[in-house]
């Protein structure tokens, strides 16, 4: 099942660091077979404002997604990003197909429902 890195970053200091961190990114990404869904695109706040942009890195698997934030190529250049920029990062789980909003409350509630 697909996996996720999702980034919200706010302050990007576009400095010769996020330079070099940008041209360098796209080769830790590939031997763990990533590729960017969102990247460089400012979002279109519907309920409210959205400061900052989102960055959106898709991964056949958690296990990839995990091993390459974990992995020496890539934990070389992140101080060059978490040292300009503000913002978090997270590793998610995609849902299956024929995913329905409602097994979320199957896996909440359970039988209960």
């Amino acid at each position: 099942m697909n996996a996720y890195a999702v980034a919200h970053l706010r302050n990007v200091d576009l400095n010769d660091d996020i330079v070099r961190y940008i041209e360098t990114i796209d080769d830790t990404l590939a031997p763990y077979d990533g590729r960017f869904l969102v990247h460089g695109v400012d979002p279109e706040g519907m309920e409210g404002p959205f400061e900052g942009n989102l960055v959106i890195i898709e991964f056949p698997d958690v296990d990839r997604a995990r091993s390459w934030y974990e992995s020496p190529e890539y934990q070389a250049i992140l101080p060059l990003r978490t040292e300009n920029s503000e913002g978090r990062a997270v590793v998610v789980q995609g849902t299956p197909p024929g995913y329905r909003a409602t097994h979320f409350l199957d896996k909440v509630f359970g039988a209960q429902r």
